[in-house]
């Protein structure tokens, strides 16, 4: 009986050896198809992702002080949308970077910062008629030349549709941000 025992308990033991080196295999193979999904995203690929993290982070940020600071309500309307869709289209950024197995930076680049903080200590016309020159249509100026890019050469056929189905939005942005800025440039 004691020799059955000792034999089951061998058995066991060497079942749970083959369990755990399996289990090492499994989270490497793992690793391995993460790690795979990044190296095998270009520099490029991860450069658009790091830089439409970016521009989207500066456009919500300014936007929410210019729903503060406004003097416009066409000022405030925009703000509004920027903040609703570079919300939506930064949270599908997110998915698709976590998908690729990359770390996207959690707000604006230090020198869109600098700009956001400028534009915070302005008021009323001036505020507005910043807001809709550098965040209006400046920002998406280099918005729409960095997506229409994306769209164009990417080489990950995710990172592309996805450039691909945001560029019309970001163009629709630009020809609202130009008349915007015809609007408050009139401003006093």
């Amino acid at each position: 009986m004691q020799a059955s025992h000792s034999a089951s308990l061998r058995q066991s033991g060497i079942l749970l050896k083959l369990l755990g080196t399996a289990a090492i295999g499994i989270a490497a193979m793992i690793f391995a198809v993460n790690h795979a999904k990044a190296a095998d995203l270009s520099s490029k690929d991860k450069s658009f992702m790091t830089d439409a993290a970016q521009a989207g982070r500066t456009e919500v940020n300014a936007s929410k002080i210019a729903l503060e600071k406004n003097r416009s309500p066409a000022v405030k309307d925009f703000a509004e949308a920027m903040v609703g869709d570079h919300t939506t289209v930064g949270d599908d950024l997110a998915k698709l970077a976590a998908s690729k197995n990359v770390k996207l930076p959690d707000g604006p680049s230090t020198m869109q910062k600098a700009k956001i903080a400028v534009l915070s200590k302005l008021d009323g016309a001036t505020f507005d008629q910043q807001y809709a020159k550098t965040i209006g249509v400046s920002a998406h100026e280099d918005a729409v030349k960095l997506f229409k890019d994306a769209a164009a050469n990417a080489t990950d056929p995710d990172v592309k549709q996805f450039a691909a189905k945001t560029l019309p939005t970001l163009q629709h942005h630009l020809e609202m941000a130009k008349r915007l800025k015809t609007a408050t440039d009139s401003e006093k």
